[in-house]
């Protein structure tokens, strides 16, 4: 009976948790422009229509650059600053790693307000690569924790035995360290890039209308009408966001990743 009772309690916790993404999908195969739910007719025009229409296409690809660069400047941020962090070079090295997880712990709009401020002052305001560092500023905080994790989950003896056989800092880090963290680098990127693929604010509060994303794409239509292109695009999103995070439970220890084996120790 509690088995049954539990296995009932879990399984409506999970629907209150699927039902806005069961709407948004049913009211994105609707055959009809209108925000209905069950759908009136089936339709994945709508889906075509992301990569069809100049203005959809342009945003997605828009997105997906600013996601790709940011997610692997975020990376290049990240690595040498958990790499410093293990190996304790400075006794001040923790203030480093508490700039590094600021911006993602403080609100979006003081992050994005604070970037807008000091984009408009140095003149820089609208160009689309700022956008690029912005997001790789504000998401520096994932790839720089699960590297973090990474780098605890090291035997140190291996670090000290290549050191012993005479191996530079460099050599190193490129052939004992580099593979071992090589899945939560993955792991790390992945994050950041899905979290930017999404991320509204800071890219709006940076570039504005000069660089159209998908999310900011959504928002601007919003003013002209509904369209169901735009739950299109909602479950889109979703879709990518569990393609890669399914590639990396397939290919990694995805609890792990995560921090849940360090929680336990």
């Amino acid at each position: 009976m509690n088995t049954l009772l539990r296995r009932l309690y879990f399984s409506l916790i999970g629907l209150f948790l699927a039902a806005p993404m069961i709407v948004v999908a049913g009211v994105s195969v609707n055959a009809k422009q209108s925000l209905a739910f069950p759908p009136q007719g089936f339709s994945l025009g709508w889906y075509g229509e992301i990569f069809t229409n100049p203005e959809w296409r342009n945003a997605l690809f828009a997105s997906l650059t600013l996601a790709v660069l940011s997610a692997a400047l975020a990376v290049l941020i990240a690595l040498p600053l958990a790499w410093f962090l293990w190996r304790r070079i400075a006794p001040w090295a923790n203030i480093f790693q508490l700039l590094g997880v600021a911006p993602f712990t403080l609100p979006p709009v003081i992050t994005a307000l604070g970037l807008l401020t000091f984009w408009a002052t140095t003149g820089f305001y609208g160009a689309p690569w700022t956008a690029v560092i912005s997001h790789a500023i504000f998401f520096v905080t994932l790839p720089l924790v699960t590297l973090s994790l990474g780098f605890t989950a090291i035997d140190r003896s291996f670090v000290e035995a290549a050191a012993t056989m005479g191996a530079n800092e460099r050599t190193i880090f490129t052939t004992v360290v580099l593979p071992l963290i090589r899945p939560y680098l993955i792991s790390g990127y992945a994050f950041a890039f899905v979290l930017s693929l999404n991320e509204y604010i800071v890219a709006y509060m940076t570039v504005g209308f000069t660089m159209e994303t998908l999310p900011i794409k959504i928002f601007n239509a919003l003013r002209y009408g509904y369209t169901p292109t735009m739950a299109s695009v909602t479950v889109l999103f979703v879709a990518i966001a569990a393609l890669v995070f399914g590639v990396i439970a397939r290919f990694g220890d995805l609890p792990k990743l995560l921090g849940a084996m360090a929680a336990e120790n």
